[in-house]
């Protein structure tokens, strides 16, 4: 297996981590993600110019840290509503809840 490879496994698994921890009570979202992995790493699996692996490589560091520092999982709390409890890598980190404006003008955009 030569060095490319490799690391594009370790990514991989990492990206996979990642999901398992910021995901693990939400099996919709885990699977969605996994699926996306899995189908994004295969899609590149024959890519062989140097060039284009080191940035698909980038790619993948930029999602898992995304997924790791990025989101953070609402639970459902017994009142009805949720709460946000961020674990310690996102220390320090503002948060932005996406208001249902935005939600519906992102929606929108998804389907044109």
């Amino acid at each position: 297996m030569g060095p490319a490879r490799a690391e594009a496994l370790a990514a991989y698994r990492a990206l996979l981590r990642a999901t398992r921890k910021t995901f693990a009570s939400d099996t919709l979202m885990l699977s969605a993600w996994a699926l996306e992995i899995r189908l994004k790493f295969e899609a590149n699996r024959r890519v062989a110019a140097e060039a284009e692996v080191k940035r698909l490589l980038n790619e993948a560091r930029g999602a898992f840290h995304l997924i790791s520092h990025r989101i953070v999982q609402a639970k459902h709390n017994t009142p009805g509503g949720f709460i946000i409890l961020p674990p310690e890598e996102h220390a320090g980190a503002t948060m932005e809840i996406a208001s249902e404006e935005l939600l519906e003008t992102e929606k929108g955009k998804r389907c044109d």
